[in-house]
């Protein structure tokens, strides 16, 4: 195993303070939550010594070697370490027969770790994939530059990529405070104290690297004392210029030609595309500190301004290219005030990328290569043999120099590609874009083509097989619903690929699998209520690796698991968010109250969510469901009178009255209102906000509904409609039903209620 990882005791308390106070375990890392936190997916392949390849990937300091030093401390598999800046083929190969020995000998697997992964060229790393690929050694890389393109493809593609991020001001505090107080490692045999604004100073200037943090500390603390080291419980006073001299201006973070580079230039083009002059010039001002080609810069706002801005103001392009000759002219210095010209002017012009449906138009033409019309094609050839150009009008021999026509093949007639903006010049434009583009119309397609098409009709008779195509039909329109519903849930809420998600009433699996998507390094947990919906979820999850799959839970109970309770089940007690559909489909269970309901489950929530987490809920209240008094008004031609009475009267049983006090309780399941769910969510504590989805599909009235609706012995509905109605008119209401059931689906209608809540 390599000195890196077994230097300890003296040598460890002798080496640098950034190398002392590397982290021995998971707990003891800082920052990096998002890929090492409780639950998280790393976290868990670490613990469970289940590690495949990886590649971390982030700016110097963050913890990219100190992570590799907590796997070799936790792991059974033997530990090589090489640094690509002093090892070569000779070392791969080397380190490659001693793993493959213990491979072949003692069964032993090897985790080889590559510091600076991304130095080594492209045989060296070719050197390397043959063993990853077969097993002999588990690669863990460690590089500064992106790895999908530094780093080998097929490398990549045998590796997990986990990201790192420079640490917040508050993990650096961290860091340094811990340093401070520990007696082993660190400065806790002394008493030292930071002046006013000294240590938030070095925190400021770290710019998010640990590393640089405490070498800077280090320098501080040791320099203070006229001789280091001073006796033990010794106060030292660090000074702020003592900070200040510590951690000199640090240089500006730039490769001409690696990620630096990129993505200096995408902050700065997506600042100036968003209106910000103040990032703009800033990013901007970077790239010149670097020593960025200007051509390069100019090159990119040319694009720009065709791109984002044009036709909102025609002159941007104009006004770019002519600062970029004046800087062609001048250069440097005074050519940083073009540049700042062009920056600031695009910055806050007005913005449309309406350009872009140019690529509609050229998709439009790789899809179908049409002709000509014979109207527009060249008259001065064929015109008299094959009629080219008859019928061509001529625009200029028009009032306002303009006729409709028809310009586009025939087979792409109506095609719409460009939409103008409303802003700037091209808002003036639009109105009478959109006004010829309608009169075009009217006259190409004439009245029968530019009516709306007519919808398709199935019949159905007891000799045909219309029926199948019934369900063949519904089956899709259900599907679409169910994705209506999955994006509307998803689109309510902001997910990270390592947030920690549960889904209640998860036997459908629909937000499930959608989670593993959207949040690969982070938890996908599930609870469902029984366990043949986790054994059936599971078995849609077989081909995943063991740490990748879902976790799935059975709890029969309604409602959210106590953070003890979820502990036990997923090994997390935090979740960053919770969704659910149609969680109260049942109802609320027995002598429950709707608002009770409401109330705990907010109050779950907010004991399992993270700060700054949510929970979001689509539940469709039974009183905003579809009436049967709609379907026999609107697609049955009932009697207006008869169709009046079932109004009212479904309006009683919705809204309660005449119900005694005694079966209040168990209505208000068929009565609750939407604002009920949110303030029992608002109430918990929540920032809630909702919106009511309008719903509908095609659906085929059973038999079985029939008899399970108009059963007054067992149905409360029935029972009331039968109460309300008359018994005469009741029959006469349910055999309409029956036979508007025989013809055909019902256009089914109704309305959820689409909930987001925020724990603050």
């Amino acid at each position: 195993m390599s000195d890196l990882f077994t230097a300890g005791g003296a040598l460890q308390s002798e080496g640098p303070l950034a190398d002392r106070m590397r982290p021995q375990t998971l707990d003891d890392v800082i920052g990096q939550d998002h890929i090492v936190g409780p639950g998280r997916l790393l976290r868990r392949a670490i613990q469970a010594d289940r590690l495949s390849s990886i590649i971390f990937y982030g700016p110097p300091g963050t913890g990219k070697t100190s992570l590799a030093r907590v796997i070799a401390n936790t792991t059974r598999a033997y530990f090589e370490s090489l640094n690509a800046v002093l090892s070569g083929i000779k070392d791969i190969r080397e380190a490659i027969d001693r793993s493959d020995e213990r491979r072949r000998l003692y069964g032993r697997r090897t985790i080889l770790f590559v510091d600076e992964v991304h130095r080594w060229n492209k045989a060296q790393q070719d050197a390397l994939l043959p063993w990853v690929e077969n097993g002999t050694v588990i690669l863990i890389g460690a590089t500064t530059e992106n790895p999908f393109f530094e780093v080998n493809r097929a490398l990549v593609s045998r590796s997990r990529i986990f990201q790192l991020k420079s640490l917040s001001p508050e993990d650096l505090k961290k860091t340094a405070e811990r340093a401070l107080t520990d007696e082993k490692r660190g400065y806790g045999q002394w008493k030292v104290s930071f002046e006013e604004g000294a240590l938030e100073h070095l925190v400021e200037v770290s710019g998010g690297d640990a590393r640089s943090l405490l070498n800077a500390l280090e320098l501080a603390v040791e320099t203070t004392p006229a001789q280091w080291p001073p006796e033990k419980g010794t106060e030292i006073t660090v000074g702020f210029e003592a900070a200040e001299e510590s951690i000199q201006k640090r240089a500006v973070l730039y490769d001409r030609d690696g990620d630096y580079h990129f993505d200096t230039i995408s902050a700065f083009i997506k600042s100036v595309r968003g209106s910000d002059p103040d990032a703009a010039l800033y990013w901007l001002a970077k790239m010149v500190r670097a020593g960025e080609d200007p051509s390069f810069i100019f090159r990119r706002m040319i694009i720009l301004a065709s791109e984002d801005v044009g036709l909102a103001d025609p002159y941007a392009l104009q006004v770019v290219i002519s600062c970029a000759e004046a800087f062609d002219r001048i250069g440097f210095p005074e050519g940083n005030f073009p540049l700042a010209h062009a920056c600031l002017y695009l910055a806050t012009a007005p913005k449309s990328n309406s350009a872009m449906t140019f690529f509609d138009a050229l998709g439009a033409v790789e899809k179908e290569d049409a002709e000509v019309p014979n109207h527009l094609r060249d008259a001065s050839r064929d015109a008299e043999s094959f009629g080219h150009g008859d019928g061509y009008i001529y625009p200029h021999a028009y009032r306002d120099h303009w006729a409709a026509q028809q310009y586009l093949p025939s087979a792409l007639r109506g095609k719409v590609f460009y939409s103008p903006s409303i802003v700037g010049y091209e808002g003036k434009i639009r109105e009478e874009v959109i006004k010829k583009r309608e009169i075009q119309a009217a006259v190409i397609l004439g009245e029968t083509e530019n009516a709306a098409a007519e919808g398709e009709y199935l019949t159905w008779s007891a000799v045909s097989k219309g029926r199948e195509g019934w369900f063949k039909r519904l089956e899709s329109g259900r599907s679409a619903l169910l994705l209506k519903d999955r994006d509307a849930i998803f689109a309510s809420s902001s997910i990270n690929r390592h947030d920690r998600i549960l889904v209640t009433e998860a036997n459908d699996g629909l937000l499930l699998w959608e989670c593993l998507r959207r949040a690969p390094e982070g938890l996908s947990a599930a609870l469902v209520d029984t366990e043949a919906a986790r054994e059936a979820l599971l078995r849609f999850a077989s081909t995943l690796d063991e740490t990748e799959k879902p976790q799935i839970a059975v709890d029969s109970r309604k409602g959210i698991p106590a953070p003890p309770e979820t502990e036990k089940l997923f090994n997390t007690s935090r979740f960053d968010h919770i969704f659910t559909r149609e969680p109260w489909r049942r109802g609320f269970g027995a002598e429950t109250k709707a608002a009770e309901a409401f109330a705990e489950y907010a109050r779950q929530g907010m004991a399992l969510l993270s700060t700054g987490g949510d929970m979001v809920v689509l539940q469709s209240p039974p009183r905003s469901g579809e009436r049967l008094s709609r379907i026999i008004r609107e697609e049955c031609g009932a009697p207006h009178k008869l169709a009046e009475k079932l109004f009212l009267a479904e309006e009683a049983f919705f809204t309660e009255k005449g119900v005694s006090a005694g079966k209040a309780a168990k209505a208000e399941w068929w009565n609750w209102e939407t604002e009920l769910l949110a303030s029992a969510f608002t109430g918990a504590g929540f920032q809630t906000e909702f919106e009511i989805l309008e719903q509908k599909e095609e659906r085929l009235i059973t038999e079985r509904d029939i008899l399970s609706w108009f059963d007054p012995e067992h149905s409360s509905w029935g029972r009331r409609i039968q109460k309300e109605t008359g018994e005469k008119d009741f029959f006469e209401i349910r055999n309409i039903i029956n036979e508007r059931a025989k013809s055909g689906p019902v256009n089914w209608q109704w309305k959820s209620c689409l909930l987001a809540a925020k724990k603050q």
